[in-house]
């Protein structure tokens, strides 16, 4: 096995038990015996209100510092700025001229959104220190196996807006590309190629055996497309995914498999489980602090990639979970939610899903979908992933 992450506990339902505080940090946030990031800080302040949401009163005053004084008397009101007002500008206009414009635009609109997120909640110093902990401690958490950082956005829906605007068609076409859903933090770089027909399980005599097989199509034509490549994942039955397990192989329940001419697809899996995030670090806390469960419904995850096509990341859900409606990292969307049915007349599978994958040219997807939808940015994405 590679890596060091330890397995998670997994647990029979949403309604998670004993994560509290006083559990010796085996649920709580504490990893390898260190204790976790501290969140006294982030209790409410002993006023029922922030300073800033006080009578409308106390942030006006009559405009009574008039040069001529002709006005003390007038009553009408002028707003008061409790903090500088030129500080987030001044910031902004920091930047050198020799930064690109997107760059300019993109960290010219995260000053001002987070400074006005400080301004309007007033975080104190202790808060700012806590939540910088369980930044760090995200990162320190990260490794080649598992990615906490990731994990920290996906609890608060970020990756799965992101993946929402990034892939985003607007085209009123009748039939659209294989909808997204967010890439996870347990995805590993250079799973096995396998044949067609081959199976992703090993070493699993139990669980729900699957024949899964379909089209990758463009979504266009619907003419099959030769030479995709189907990266898959998902976790064994007891919810962990193989570098996670000690007791799974390398690289157990992933495969890359490549189309033919005839766009087909087939190969042998595992219905998938539902189980829960890791709640061993920062993310697992946040999810405490906001009195949320960690459940993801179960889901298989794929990566759907040809040349000339932009790529796909995304999941398949399951119907018959009960977590469908309340997932864990919001990543459900009805397009993707399918039915595995009985299969007959085959001994290595009980069940078995038929799904197409219907994916865009860069031109079409360019032509109906944000800016940056191109060879080279999903190039750059795919790096960054594998990086």
């Amino acid at each position: 096995m590679t890596g060091t992450a330890q397995p998670i506990r997994v647990f029979k339902d949403s309604s998670v038990q004993g994560l509290t505080e006083g559990d010796s940090g085996r649920n709580t946030g504490q990893v390898n015996g260190d204790a976790a990031p501290s969140v006294t800080a982030l209790q409410p302040h002993g006023n029922s209100q922030p300073l800033n949401l006080a009578p409308e009163e106390l942030k006006t005053r009559a405009n009574t510092d008039n040069l001529n004084g002709n006005a003390k008397n007038s009553g009408r009101p002028q707003k008061v700025d409790r903090f500088d007002p030129d500080f987030t500008q001044n910031v902004i206009n920091a930047t050198g001229p020799k930064t690109s414009p997107r760059m300019r635009q993109v960290m010219a609109s995260l000053i001002r959104h987070v400074h006005d997120f400080a301004r309007e909640n007033e975080i104190t110093f202790d808060e700012w220190m806590a939540g910088l902990e369980m930044i760090n401690e995200a990162g320190r958490m990260s490794n080649s196996v598992r990615n906490e950082g990731q994990l920290l956005c996906d609890v608060v829906g970020l990756e799965s807006l992101v993946d929402e605007i990034t892939y985003k068609l607007t085209t009123e076409a009748a039939d659209l590309p294989t909808a997204t859903a967010v890439l996870g933090p347990f995805w590993r770089a250079d799973a096995p190629r396998r044949k067609m027909d081959d199976t992703i399980v090993h070493n699993i005599p139990d669980g729900d055996h699957t024949y899964m097989y379909g089209v990758v199509k463009d979504y266009i034509t619907g003419q099959p497309v030769e030479n995709a490549e189907l990266d898959v994942w998902h976790t064994a039955p007891n919810g962990l995914y193989e570098q996670q397990d000690e007791n799974q192989i390398d690289y157990n329940l992933r495969g890359r498999f490549t189309t033919g001419p005839d766009g087909r697809y087939s190969f042998y899996c595992l219905r998938p489980t539902s189980y829960p995030i890791p709640y061993d670090g920062p993310a697992g806390k946040l999810l405490q602090l906001l009195d949320r469960h960690p459940m993801r419904p179960a889901h298989i995850h794929f990566i759907i990639s040809a040349p000339g096509y932009k790529p796909i990341v995304t999941q398949i859900f399951d119907r018959r979970d009960k977590h469908i409606t309340n997932d864990a990292v919001f990543a459900v969307k009805d397009s993707l939610i399918v039915d595995f049915v009985p299969r007959k007349g085959d001994s290595k599978a009980k069940f078995e899903l038929e799904y197409d994958f219907k994916v865009a040219t860069f031109e079409e997807a360019q032509k109906n979908s944000v800016a940056g939808t191109t060879a080279e940015s999903a190039s750059y994405g795919a790096e960054a992933i594998r990086s």
